[in-house]
């Protein structure tokens, strides 16, 4: 899943989660909050940051596994299309995992603006 977003590829990062997947992202000061559910929710999630977007640098830094949940650790830095604006943002992912496919993501996350 995390190759598939740092390639770009929608149609591959969408393979890694289930049918009646939701992500939860709670969002930020700069970046709003949004619950995201099924394939095309997904789709969705990950279309509006590669149109938004540039991403200069994504970087999980720590994986914690504990059964089927997965707890990534790590941190970005983007470009926002529009405005040209630099954000940095440290997060805090959790997922969880079953047939090998990904129930549910829960994000958390601060943001700055750099530039």
């Amino acid at each position: 899943m995390f190759s598939a977003f740092g390639s770009g590829d929608v149609e591959q990062f969408v393979a890694t989660v289930s049918e009646d997947t939701v992500w939860i992202y709670h969002g930020t000061h700069i970046i709003p909050a949004g619950t995201f559910e099924k394939k095309e929710g997904v789709r969705t999630f990950f279309t509006n940051i590669m149109e938004r977007t540039e991403i200069i640098n994504f970087e999980p830094q720590q994986f914690i596994v504990e059964g089927n949940m997965v707890v990534v650790l790590g941190r970005e830095h983007q470009r926002v299309k529009r405005s040209g604006r630099e954000l940095k943002q440290k997060w805090v992912q959790i997922y969880t995992v079953e047939n090998n496919l990904i129930t549910k993501m829960e994000e958390f996350a601060a943001s700055e603006e750099v530039n």
